[in-house]
């Protein structure tokens, strides 16, 4: 595997991980919330799972969906330091509920996780990439739960 595609996947893996983080942050600063945070947060570590498992079961043998991955390092690079930003400021001093919601909201939308449910929604061409959907299948679409959730509980979207 060539050094750009490895880096490619590191910063992949990465947003997962970091996105998971900052939803555990949220799970503790705000407990009526609990399932709904530890379940997105397990959700985005079997993003990262999956995608580790390509790199280094997959891709080797040529068959991971190259659809999965964003095609911009930079894209990812910029969204990881911004949720490490934030977790570093919300490790300090707990965001509001509301600003907890609409940053989640944002960072489902950011390149990375968008990229991520666009692939998990395609009509499925090969065995694997159906293979791949399958496992992933109950984490569709993180932005539109958490909309919903902040329409349900009366969270104002911003």
């Amino acid at each position: 595997m060539d050094k750009k595609l490895a880096k490619l996947f590191d910063e992949a893996i990465c947003l997962e991980i970091n996105v998971a983080q900052l939803y555990d942050i949220f799970r503790w600063y705000f407990p009526d919330d609990d399932f709904f945070w530890a379940r997105l947060s397990m959700e985005e570590r079997n993003h990262a799972a999956l995608l580790e498992a390509g790199k280094n079961n997959f891709k080797p043998q040529d068959q991971f969906p190259d659809d999965i991955l964003p095609s911009s390092i930079k894209d990812l690079s910029s969204v990881n330091l911004e949720l490490s930003d934030l977790i570093d400021q919300y490790n300090k001093k707990p965001p509001s509920r509301e600003e907890a919601f609409n940053i989640a909201l944002d960072m489902e939308k950011a390149a990375g996780e968008f990229h991520f449910q666009k692939f998990m929604g395609k009509t499925t061409a090969t065995t694997l990439d159906q293979i791949f959907q399958k496992l992933n299948m109950d984490d569709k679409d993180h932005a539109k739960r958490i909309h919903n959730y902040m329409a349900e509980n009366g969270i104002a979207v911003k």
